[in-house]
This record gives C-alpha cells, structure tokens and sequence, in this order.
C-alpha cells in the first residue's frame, strides 16, 4: 500500500501551537477597529473617547452625539476625502436608526451615500472593507 503525503500549511501560516493564522495581511498603515464600547473605541492602537471619524489613512475625532445633530456639514471631511470615500459607514450608536430622509438626500447631493447601521456593525462592517481594499470610512457615534 502506498503512503499518502500528507499537505501541510506553509510554515509562514502555521504558529508555535499548530493553530492556522486566517487574518487578513492588512498594511500596517491602516486603521483597524480593534474596539469599541461606552464612549470607546481603540483603533490602531490609539484609545479615543469621543464619536470618531474613519478613514483607511487617519482617525479624527468628530463632535457628533447622536444622530438628531447631523448635518450636512458634519460630513465635509468625507466630502473632502482623498482617495474620495466609496463607501460610508453611518453608526448611529447601541441601535440602528433612520437618518431622516431630507439629510440623506442633501447627502446624496453631496455626493456622499450613506450605509446606517448601529455602532457595533459599522465598526465591524469598517474592518471587512478595509481588509478589501475598498475606499471606506465610517462615521461612528460613541455608544452612550
């Protein structure tokens, strides 16, 4: 009977404990939502206590509380982007809310289409599109 050679994992993917490393080669200048939570987020390292903008290149703090204060000029800095944003990511805090309809469509006139979803999924969702390469940001309101 012959011996069936058994596949192994390049030795690059494969840690001390035999466990398969599956995260995505993400650059290193990159922002990565690592965490988040009352008034939280921890991204690339750096804690921030305040809602946060994020782009792929740098995260800014954005003086955004809840939703009932967006405007049309809390998104200059998406609107200004460069590489311009493909992809808005609108976390809206514990629970997913509807922006009302009039500043959604002067958001679209700006050119900026919005993705609205709570905090925890817009920081998740962020990560898989980063990962992806695609032209994201997310604007997230710290949980209360």
């Amino acid at each position: 009977m012959a011996k069936t050679k058994l596949m192994r994992w390049p030795t690059a993917l494969r840690r001390r404990d035999n466990s398969v490393e599956i995260t995505p080669a993400i650059p290193g200048d990159r922002q990565v939502i690592s965490s988040y939570g009352p008034n939280l987020f921890r991204i690339s390292g750096t804690v921030y206590k305040s809602s946060v903008l994020v782009f792929t290149d740098r995260t800014v703090a954005w003086p955004v509380l809840s939703i009932d204060e967006l405007t049309v000029e809390s998104f200059s800095s998406v609107q200004d982007a460069v590489p311009s944003v493909e992809v808005l990511l609108l976390g809206v805090g514990a629970q997913n809310a509807l922006v009302p309809s009039a500043l959604r469509t002067a958001l679209r006139s700006a050119g900026i289409v919005v993705d609205t979803m709570d905090t925890g999924a817009a920081c998740r969702t962020y990560n898989v599109l980063m990962a992806e390469d695609r032209r994201v940001a997310a604007a997230l309101i710290a949980i209360a």
